[in-house]
């Protein structure tokens, strides 16, 4: 039942998030042209939910001679590959704000695990163990707001499988509001 009001959810916060946010997202758009060649957005493939796949959308926030669906933390030097603004837009997670046409969608929701890149075979393997992956990703969540790119694989997993057990509208609230404190501090990001 509360997954029917959780997609219910989704489609009415996208759809608020999207308008009122508009201003922004323009905004986004011109600095990142101005900033350096290439496209506005990146898009990734990603694991759904019953690890299906899906290409989520993000404001393109390095330099386009990155190397392809490699997690920013596993490359050697990862700050010779972000752009000035892409830095500014990772700190404040801005580069996620394009997730909510993938919430619109349906790809994703909210809250909920962040979904792993498709070739991220261990963390894919860890959340089976909790049930983790029968879930739709999301923008944010538990595991997000207790460590996001800082957490091992194994504990990551873990703090994903809390969100499954504790999945409800209350903890959904909880983890919304501390992820716009933490996204404001920049805590966790890597690069």
């Amino acid at each position: 039942m509360y997954l029917s009001i959780k997609r219910l959810g989704d489609i009415v916060l996208s759809l608020i998030g999207i308008l009122m946010l508009s201003p922004i997202l323009l905004l986004l758009v011109i600095l990142i042209k101005a900033d350096s060649p290439g496209p506005i957005r990146f898009c990734q493939k990603r694991v759904g939910i019953y690890k299906s796949h899906f290409m989520i959308y993000k404001f393109r926030t390095m330099r386009i001679d990155t190397p392809k669906d490699m997690p920013t933390h596993m490359l050697k030097n990862p700050d010779q590959y972000i752009t000035r603004v892409g830095r500014f837009l990772r700190r404040t997670s801005l580069d996620e704000l394009p997730q909510l046409f993938n919430i619109l969608k349906g790809d994703m929701s909210v809250i909920g695990p962040r979904p792993a890149l498709w070739n991220q075979y261990d963390l894919i393997a860890e959340r089976d163990k909790y049930g983790a992956n029968d879930i739709r990703p999301g923008l944010s969540g538990w595991a997000q707001i207790n460590g996001r790119d800082e957490l091992p694989i194994d504990v990551k997993a873990k703090l994903d499988g809390v969100y499954v057990k504790q999945m409800s509208f209350i903890f959904d609230c909880k983890i919304f509001f501390m992820t716009i404190i933490t996204a404001v501090k920049g805590k966790g990001v890597a690069g």
